[in-house]
């Protein structure tokens, strides 16, 4: 186990690192663009693009890391990044966000790449489960507690700007400094959408519709707070609720999917966040701040899970050969969903004010769970009997994950194995 830490602690380290500044920007970068004159639809627009950039980043990265390696990429991509971000403290429109942070997207999809594919080629199958338990944490935590580090400076200055800056400069420091040997480099993933729709139609669904209600919801509700009367730093919290929530529930809802045909989760899980959405309508209405902030703690419990058991169960119906292409094609139907949603919760809280964004997410959580009713109705499928896929990405997913695991096993054996523990990599990372 020490040894096995040894291989991966300065990646986990810059990962860390990299989420605590992206963690602070994702609070930050709505607000400063509300507080730069944007309307609500603009900033879901910008939200759109970083969706757009991130999903061309996915297919891009491989090849990339190919010809530098991966110490190069991560090292030459998160100087780019830490560039962007002191370049946002000059956007003054709209069409100079777009740019910014479509650029931002594809970086970090490539570094997340980067980072991913490293910890699942250097996790040993017998230390595998919790060397990925502590990357995830550690990675988690950071993302979940640094949009608290808002109410450290004033969105209009360009102070909080340059911090994100520095810490996404000091996650150079880990992997520059590493001395372990490269992991060997990722190959392409194939996306299927028509085949694995046929297959596994629920999964797939699941994955596209969590895109287009986590996108927007986490994109845009430091606005959402900031209009309904709380404080930028009480906005900030919504979105710790959130991560926190998500954190807890991970595990309890694998334990339960591991039990049951994992569609039943999926339907409840999105049509609990269907109710908690009208919950935090009546909360806000009411201006009833500490409800809004359990329930906003509940939704992301509920909501941001969903991908997972869409991932876990996808897994536990194609083939072991399949499962890269698998896990890539749910990653594009996210990656879409997560492109034109903010677009939706933006024009619903244009339309009916900031509470016709989770107007907007009861209505598209509920079709998701009535959807998947209907599959179990017309197809009834046993109890899974794999182990649950902890994934859960708010935007980073990285396909050469898979890749990468299928890439460096020698039997098919070893093959199939590695590919659904590369899976668990894919974790948690907002996108605004």
């Amino acid at each position: 186990m020490n040894s096995s830490l040894a291989l991966i602690w300065t990646v986990t380290a810059a990962t860390t690192l990299l989420q605590a500044g992206n963690g602070l920007l994702t609070a930050l970068m709505p607000l400063r663009m509300q507080a730069e004159g944007l309307s609500v639809t603009a900033i879901g627009i910008v939200a759109a693009t970083y969706g757009l950039g991130f999903s061309t980043g996915c297919f891009i990265a491989p090849a990339f890391i190919r010809h530098v390696g991966y110490i190069r990429a991560f090292a030459s991509l998160a100087a780019m990044v830490a560039v962007i971000v002191l370049g946002m403290t000059q956007a003054h429109t709209t069409l100079a966000w777009l740019i910014l942070r479509g650029l931002m997207g594809v970086m970090l999809a490539c570094i997340f790449t980067v980072t991913d594919g490293w910890i699942s080629a250097r996790a040993t199958s017998s230390h595998r489960g919790r060397i990925l338990s502590l990357y995830m944490i550690c990675t988690k935590v950071a993302l979940m507690l640094s949009p608290l580090g808002i109410s450290f400076g004033d969105i209009r200055t360009d102070g909080l700007f340059m911090a994100v800056s520095a810490i996404l400069s000091l996650s150079l420091l880990p992997i520059a400094a590493t001395t372990t040997k490269e992991p060997p480099a990722p190959q392409g993933v194939k996306i299927e959408v028509r085949n694995l729709f046929a297959v596994a139609p629920s999964a797939i669904v699941g994955s596209f519709v969590v895109g287009l209600v986590n996108g927007p919801v986490i994109a845009i509700t430091p606005v959402f707070g900031v209009s309904i009367g709380l404080s930028q730093e009480q906005a900030a919290a919504l979105l710790f609720a959130l991560q926190a929530g998500s954190l807890v529930m991970q595990w309890p809802l694998g334990w339960l999917s591991d039990r049951a045909d994992r569609r039943y989760l999926i339907a409840g899980l999105a049509g609990g966040a269907s109710l908690i959405s009208l919950l935090i309508l009546i909360a806000s209405a009411q201006g009833a701040h500490q409800t809004i902030l359990w329930s906003f703690a509940a939704w992301g419990g509920l909501s941001l899970c969903i991908y997972s058991v869409c991932v876990a169960h996808a897994c536990d119906i194609v083939d072991p050969g399949r499962i890269v292409s698998t896990i890539g094609t749910l990653l594009f139907a996210w990656a879409v969903g997560v492109t034109i949603g903010p677009l939706f919760g933006a024009a619903a809280m244009e339309m009916l004010g900031p509470q016709g964004l989770f107007i907007y997410a009861a209505l598209a959580s509920f079709g998701l769970a009535l959807f998947i009713i209907l599959r179990i109705v017309q197809v009834q499928r046993p109890p899974s009997k794999t182990g649950f896929v902890n994934i859960s990405p708010t935007s980073s997913a990285s396909p050469a994950v898979a890749a990468l695991a299928e890439a460096t096993t020698s039997t098919a054996e070893e093959s199939a194995t590695d590919q659904k523990a590369a899976s668990a990599v894919i974790r948690e990372e907002t996108p605004s």
